[in-house]
């Protein structure tokens, strides 16, 4: 496992195309006063018999790679080195994420998906010890990650998640809770958390009595509604541009609401609460102030207790390239010259 201990520096990172621009701008000043000095190519060749075309270029890589190597060095790359077995108290939270298409609606910016899986990231950044899974469904539902304490693989998976990830569509909500139930891997658990969110449109099936058989086996349901009850048009996008508007079998366009009135069924069913998701912070607040008050289950748990700094392989990198840069001279090596490797000995007319 790596550890990447100061990540501003990257924004250092754009300082390289500035480079590389400022480059080519030095580069047409220079051709324009050589042609002010000699107007014909042949003389100036004739002149300056030992201008090397591909060096200057050659240089600019390797001054820009050593850059990127500093970059990296004050990042401050870690690895870890040693795996240690650590008892940990938390809840089992698991994640059901509508990707459905009505979530392509951008009623609530930038859009129903996106702003579902920013909530579940930000609930995520204020857990402690606590257990994550995650669950993508529409009509069917899929288990996209198991229980887990790696908190960056569940941002991983939860980042790739989108509205074409699964072909058959619906919202099938019953489908989620059942999956759900497989989660949890300790059938004396109590502190069994699930929290679903979605438009609560188009659901299947009679979802409150599923809810009431979660909560029997110690599973409580929240439910975060995303979208507003004005509704939006669903878009049809090909590589992100919208294209047109999905329309019903008779031509009009389909407008999709939020539908709070069966998300709050559900958590009711499960001893849960229905969470508005337009707010943020609201989401954050409530989601940590119930998991808080929930018995902590304790559980063993694999984590890297030691890492060791590799920014000196870096370091080293670029102070390599740096003095590789200070005797790369401009000019033709007269063995390269011999070789002729890019055609710079031939006149040009």
């Amino acid at each position: 496992m790596y550890l990447l201990e100061e990540k501003i520096w990257f924004w250092a990172l754009l300082t390289i195309p500035a480079l590389v621009v400022l480059y080519f701008a030095v580069t047409l000043w220079k051709r324009s006063a050589q042609k002010r000095f000699a107007a014909n190519r042949i003389l100036f060749s004739q002149l300056t018999p030992n201008r090397s075309v591909f060096k200057p270029v050659f240089k600019l890589v390797v001054l820009c790679l050593a850059f990127a190597c500093l970059v990296i060095a004050l990042v401050n790359p870690k690895i870890g080195t040693k795996l240690e077995t650590v008892k940990r108290e938390g809840v089992d939270v698991v994640f059901a994420v509508d990707v459905s298409k009505s979530m392509d609606a951008e009623d609530i910016a930038p859009s129903r998906i996106d702003k579902a899986k920013q909530l579940v990231s930000q609930v995520i950044n204020n857990l402690g010890s606590d257990r994550v899974g995650i669950i993508a469904y529409a009509g069917s539902a899929y288990p996209q990650l198991p229980i887990t304490t790696d908190y960056s693989s569940a941002k991983m998976f939860l980042n790739s998640m989108n509205t074409d990830m699964l072909s058959s569509q619906g919202t099938a909500i019953k489908d989620a809770i059942e999956l759900a139930k497989t989660y949890y891997n300790d059938e004396e658990q109590t502190n069994r958390v699930l929290v679903i969110i979605s438009d609560g449109e188009d659901h299947e099936g009679d979802v409150a009595s599923i809810a009431e058989s979660a909560e029997e086996v110690g599973i409580r349901i929240f439910t975060i509604g995303v979208g507003t009850e004005a509704g939006e048009r669903i878009p049809l996008k090909r590589n992100g541009v919208v294209q047109s508007y999905k329309k019903d079998q008779n031509g009009e366009t389909v407008i999709t609401k939020l539908d709070p009135a069966i998300l709050q069924e559900i958590a009711a069913s499960a001893n849960g609460e229905y969470i508005n998701g337009n707010s943020t912070q609201e989401v954050v607040d409530k989601m940590g102030a119930a998991l808080n008050q929930m018995d902590k289950k304790q559980f063993e748990a694999k984590q890297f207790a030691d890492f060791k700094d590799q920014f000196q392989w870096f370091l080293g990198a670029a102070l390599l390239l740096l003095i590789l840069d200070v005797f790369l001279l401009e000019r033709k090596t007269s063995w390269v010259r011999k070789l002729n490797l890019f055609n710079e000995n031939t006149p040009k007319s």
